[in-house]
């Protein structure tokens, strides 16, 4: 490991112990040329497959796009950070466990979608709407049809007898 300070190669490792995530482990070194003390995180080297866009483009998987998608559809709802952060990784965790080298952008927008359904279903229909492109009202309405059969929900009668 290089020193931030006098660029020496040589150091010693003087604590090591886990980040506060879990997934990473944080080591206090000190260089033996110049004798200042620096801070180091190791992390496992995950590889990720490769993105077929829909116009046969290749990318690399990006896992802040993701995070972004969910975020801009749970806008204003009641679905906080952490949960998101976690249903991400989860997804995530689904295409690394398969171990193909290249995914479909289709299998990505479906995973998140099926996620979305189970977290919030206004912001299941929010990005539904941007990912399946909904031409019109009658889209809309398809969808949230389909949603409202899987999950008949009887709403607490108002006090003021309005429905």
């Amino acid at each position: 490991m290089k020193c931030p300070f006098c660029s020496s190669l040589d150091n010693k490792v003087i604590d090591s112990r886990l980040g506060k995530d879990h997934n990473v482990i944080r080591r206090r070194r000190e260089c033996l040329s110049c004798e200042k003390r620096f801070t180091t995180y190791e992390r496992i080297e995950e590889t990720f497959p490769l993105v077929i866009k829909k116009d046969g483009r290749r990318e690399p998987f990006d896992r802040n796009k993701i995070f972004t998608g969910i975020q801009k559809a749970c806008e204003k709802r009641p679905v906080s950070v952490n949960v998101i952060d976690r249903a991400v990784e989860k997804i995530e965790q689904s295409f690394q466990e398969k171990g193909e080298k290249e995914i479909d952008s289709n299998k990505i927008g479906e995973k998140v979608m099926q996620s979305l359904h189970d977290l919030d279903e206004v912001a299941y229909v929010r990005f539904a709407s941007v990912y399946r492109q909904f031409k019109d009202i009658t889209d809309f309405m398809n969808e949230v049809g389909n949603l409202l059969k899987q999950h008949p929900k009887e709403k607490p009668p108002r006090e003021d007898g309005l429905l």
